[in-house]
């Protein structure tokens, strides 16, 4: 950082070093032994110990934002989540504009980009009009619970 720098920008800064260096809180510890295999929706393969995702055996490189942001609408697959609540979840801040919530826009655009066979009609993650997004209801039997 180049002097002079306030205070809260260095602290927002530790916070996203830190953030970058660790995964979502209490995610390995409560994976059920059943997800130690890769869960597959579709032609998507997700391998939730190792952090990867695959089409057709190709691997898709996803950003750990990006991966973070996937596991948490796989929790809730078939459930809307708000923009807000994504941010506290994943990028651990609280929003106090309904402007600071593109972020979270940005991110699922980036996502579906790299997943979805079609971006402009998506089929995996979809938007819930006036509240947020959701991944798609995952077929019945398969089931990602991380409590």
């Amino acid at each position: 950082m180049i002097k002079p720098f306030s205070p809260k920008e260095l602290e927002v800064r530790i916070r996203c070093v830190m953030r970058r260096c660790t995964a979502i809180p209490g995610e390995a510890e409560t994976m059920p032994a059943r997800m130690s295999q890769a869960v597959q929706v579709g032609d998507l393969s997700i391998d939730l110990p190792r952090r990867q995702v695959y089409r057709d055996n190709e691997r898709i490189r996803l950003t750990e934002m990006e991966f973070n942001l996937l596991v948490l609408l796989l929790k809730q697959a078939g459930t809307a989540i708000q923009r807000q609540e994504m941010l506290e979840k994943i990028w651990g801040y609280t929003p106090k504009r309904a402007v600071d919530c593109r972020v979270v826009d940005v991110h699922i655009s980036r996502l579906r980009a790299k997943l979805e066979l079609d971006p402009i009609n998506p089929e995996l993650i979809l938007t819930v009009r006036g509240l947020g997004y959701m991944f798609q209801r995952l077929p019945d039997g398969l089931e990602i619970a991380f409590s």
